[in-house]
């Protein structure tokens, strides 16, 4: 026969349930502590991170800007170097122009343009694009500008367009790429400039479509 549940141990019973409630309860108050301070933490580093962030973007553009700044001065220094040798230039390679023109614009729609240097007479004129450091895409870029030359100025509708590209420093093989795409290319030579296509070479007239 089992002995009597007393009043006694049922009081004891609930004593130790309630003491292992106690415990599990302090335990999760803990785990929840654990996590909120892991959260806290977590804030804390994501805070961080997009403050360098930021810092980051705010050197980033900084940089870009004093770089842009940079390249635009030494494509002006570029430009100051070449004018006034471009009328001599050319008419030394037959191409009689008398007078040259600084950053031609045009906001025509779908022909928005800046041409740094254009050397014409009455019927002839060569665009000039300059570089402190000629590459393959500037090459690339100003062709496709003077494909659309005559949209951009059509004052210029009746001339003969031909292209000259001017580099400090032109990467390798672009001076050679530029030759075959038809246009002239100048580089520094001493105190002045001088073009460097050799006799045979024949410029490709552009935008003789439109």
């Amino acid at each position: 026969m089992s002995d009597a549940v007393t009043i006694a141990d049922i009081y004891k019973l609930f004593e130790r349930t309630e003491a292992q409630f106690a415990e599990f309860q302090k335990e999760a108050d803990r785990r929840s502590a654990e996590a909120d301070r892991r959260s806290a933490e977590a804030d804390r580093r994501r805070e961080e991170a997009n403050r360098t962030m930021e810092e980051l973007k705010k050197q980033v553009q900084e940089t870009t800007k004093a770089v842009n700044n940079l390249t635009t001065r030494w494509g002006r220094f570029v430009e100051e170097m070449v004018e006034p040798a471009v009328v001599r230039l050319f008419q030394e390679r037959g191409i009689d122009v008398t007078q040259t023109m600084s950053r031609l614009k045009s906001k025509r729609s779908g022909a928005a343009m800046e041409i740094d240097i254009v050397a014409v007479n009455g019927s002839e004129l060569v665009a000039v694009e300059c570089k402190s450091r000629l590459s393959r895409d500037d090459v690339d870029d100003f062709v496709s500008r003077l494909q659309r030359f005559k949209v951009a100025f059509p004052q210029f509708r009746e001339f003969r367009v031909y292209g000259a590209v001017a580099g400090i420093e032109i990467d390798q093989g672009i001076d050679v790429y530029a030759y075959r795409r038809g246009l002239f290319v100048i580089k520094q030579s001493g105190e002045t400039v001088k073009i460097i296509n050799d006799a045979q070479f024949q410029p490709l007239g552009f935008a003789e479509g439109v």
